[in-house]
């Protein structure tokens, strides 16, 4: 939980260096003279600009970071527009909120766009922004766009050398069934719901409640990812405040320590982000609240105010996935282990037709995709292996598929390396094989009936001890495939997951 895995020291790089932007962003802020509202906001736009810009290229990441302003400017206008007209200023919220998670169909760089026009919104909320500060916040945001930009690549261009891991392929679908159309309803329902309860608790700090169910919805595919990742943002909320309480309020705002504390933040957040939802809310929670501090609003009862905004937005998450054109964990893991299945017998034929003497057939691109959906499978299965989660059988199966899958991917990397080779020589008997990994798979996906064929053709596999390496990945592959079939049928035991 402490230290988790960090390849390369990525993870601490890019958290060092986004405290270097923001920090840039905000000294360029106060050395022109804006104001502290002013510095804050261009603080928070760069560091939005470093967090959630992530396409594939660095110069796809340089051309979204030139539009966010085509996104967060018209936004920011309308925010401070409607500031005082509270009717308005809800449906422009809501509208905002819908057009955001629509844009991600576009992939990360609409996925980037769609934050920073919602987080725009929010800013001027928290920041309780009037028209008469456009001009400046239009300033402070500008720049630190600039800064944000000359940091991440001039000064330190860490994807230059390591170019960032590609977003796992979004799931297939039309209509409302298409993830991201869903999930734009799911989150202007949830939205509304949480705007409506939380101006109930507070007609000045509702927007944490907004801001709780938005974020709720970001990186979620089902009920049981929703689900999870409230119960951590609330989590990490609560640690959040009780470390605010120690340290933000005895500090009463003073620049320095508050300063240097916001950038220890930053670094959390970036550090944590891939590894631990409730540690970087903890992070976030902190910030929020030496801000609060700097603006001299903190006192006990706002964090408290926090908590249960925070709660408010969790809990309309919940139910907007419940309710709203809902998507069953089970319905979401059982499409991301089947692509992850095809994908495992792409490789294997690619890997073959190499070995057979095709130079033309490469399996690298697709052990490396396989990499990703097994991220994203681990991520989908993530709730039934939830500490709280109360079937410990499917909790045990969910482990094994997961390991299963990982033998199969370790087979496959495998593999891949042989048929890299330029010597290895090419054995009959790989045609063999590969058409059992092939029959083994569409037989795994084709439901039930075809798991048990592959359950019991299990013992055909032939045992003899062979020499030639493919032939041991491949071999290796149909005994994980083969034990697939047990924890992914459905015939003499529960499913997998229910909900």
């Amino acid at each position: 939980m402490f230290l988790a895995p960090d390849p390369g020291g990525l993870r601490l790089r890019n958290a060092t260096r986004a405290v270097i932007g923001v920090a840039a962003a905000v000294a360029v802020s106060e050395l022109c003279g804006l104001s502290l509202t002013a510095s804050i906001a261009g603080g928070l736009a760069a560091l939005l600009a470093l967090f959630t810009v992530t396409d594939a290229t660095v110069r796809d990441q340089r051309i979204t970071t030139a539009l966010l302003p085509i996104t967060g400017f018209p936004v920011l206008a309308l925010a401070t527009t409607l500031h005082g007209i509270t009717p308005a200023r809800d449906a422009a919220f809501l509208a905002v909120v819908f057009c955001g998670v629509y844009a991600r169909r576009w992939g990360p760089r609409g996925h980037a766009l769609g934050i920073f026009a919602f987080m725009n919104f929010f800013i001027t909320q928290f920041l309780h922004a009037v028209p008469a500060q456009l001009p400046e916040l239009y300033t402070a945001v500008g720049l630190a766009l600039f800064a944000a930009g000359a940091t991440r690549f001039v000064f330190w261009p860490i994807e230059r050398h390591t170019p960032p891991a590609a977003a796992p392929p979004a799931l297939p679908g039309s209509g409302l069934a298409r993830p991201t159309t869903r999930q734009a309803f799911q989150a202007t329902a949830a939205s509304a719901l949480a705007l409506t309860v939380g101006q109930l608790l507070s007609e000045e700090r509702w927007y944490w409640a907004v801001g709780t169910a938005w974020w709720i919805f970001v990186n979620t595919a089902s009920r049981g990812e929703t689900l999870v990742r409230g119960f951590r943002r609330v989590l990490g909320t609560v640690i959040g405040i009780a470390v605010g309480l120690l340290v933000a309020i005895p500090l009463h705002g003073a620049p320095a320590p508050t300063a240097a504390l916001v950038a220890a933040c930053v670094f959390g957040i970036f550090y944590t982000a891939a590894v631990s939802y409730s540690w970087m809310m903890l992070a976030v929670t902190v910030m929020v609240s030496l801000l609060y501090g700097l603006l001299g609003v903190l006192d006990p009862s706002l964090l408290g105010l926090r908590l249960a905004e925070t709660g408010v937005g969790a809990l309309c998450a919940a139910l907007a996935v419940a309710l709203v054109l809902p998507v069953t964990t089970h319905a979401t893991n059982d499409a991301w282990i089947q692509r992850a299945l095809h994908c495992v017998h792409a490789a294997t034929a690619e890997a073959t037709a190499r070995l057979a003497g095709d130079p033309k057939r490469d399996p690298a691109p697709h052990a490396a995709e396989l990499e990703l959906l097994l991220g994203r499978v681990r991520m989908a299965l993530a709730p039934l292996m939830h500490p709280l989660a109360p079937f410990r059988a499917r909790k045990a199966r969910a482990r094994h598929v997961i390991e299963l899958l990982d033998d199969c991917a370790r087979e496959v990397r495998g593999l891949v390396s042989v048929a890299a080779d330029p010597v290895a020589s090419h054995d009959a008997r790989l045609a063999a094989a590969c058409w059992r990994v092939q029959a083994a798979v569409e037989a795994l996906t084709a439901g039930d009936l075809g798991r048990r064929r592959v359950a019991s053709a299990a013992g055909e596999i032939p045992q003899q001890d062979e020499t030639e390496p493919a032939l041991v990945h491949l071999r290796g592959l149909e005994k994980a495939l083969s034990e697939l079939a047990m924890p992914l049928g459905s015939s003499q035991r529960p499913p997998l997951v229910r909900s």
